[in-house]
């Protein structure tokens, strides 16, 4: 019976460095479409160069904090490198948007900010305008009434019962 579950710790210890290899893959990308040395960007992100270079080659798990750090010097979402290290799960069907963003580098720091600033303003009117819709359907479907949209309420001066069948344009 203890072998099998040897078997599976070993294919979760398996697992962990791999994730850490790719956590160093994908910030040493980072650091090279930002043209960034390994010692500029230890530099900007206020870790030892050694230190850096050991996550970069996925000998070391770095803390929250520290991949924070590291975000903040590439202009990458911290939520990018959570989900990178395992801390964060990958958001479904969503693309990275501020990923894309923040690793333009035609853009400014205030133009990707403020291009952030539209986006995050839009998803989060979106958000919303769902949950509204959400909570009227919920209410509507609770009190018993139909939720399907219907047709418009007619006027007296449409075709609605009382009306006299003319548009109010036509006279």
């Amino acid at each position: 019976m203890k072998e099998p579950a040897r078997a599976e710790g070993t294919q979760f210890v398996k697992e962990l460095p791999e994730r850490f290899n790719e956590l160093g893959s994908f910030i040493r990308e980072q650091r090279s479409s930002a043209r960034l040395s390994l010692r500029r960007l230890s530099e900007l992100a206020g870790i030892s160069n050694p230190y850096l270079s050991q996550i970069e080659r996925g000998l070391r798990r770095p803390s929250a904090e520290i991949l924070q750090q590291i975000a903040k010097a590439l202009r990458i979402s911290a939520e990018t490198l959570y989900v990178q290290a395992g801390i964060l799960e990958k958001p479904d069907g969503d693309t990275d948007l501020s990923r894309h963003i923040f690793a333009d580098h035609h853009l400014t720091e205030e133009q990707r900010q403020a291009m952030m600033r539209i986006y995050l303003s839009f998803r989060h009117e979106n958000d919303d305008v769902a949950e509204g819709q959400r909570q009227v359907a919920h209410g509507a479907g609770a009190q018993g009434q139909d939720v399907e949209p219907g047709p418009p309420a007619a006027t007296a001066a449409g075709n609605g019962p009382g009306g006299n069948g003319r548009s109010p344009v036509a006279g």
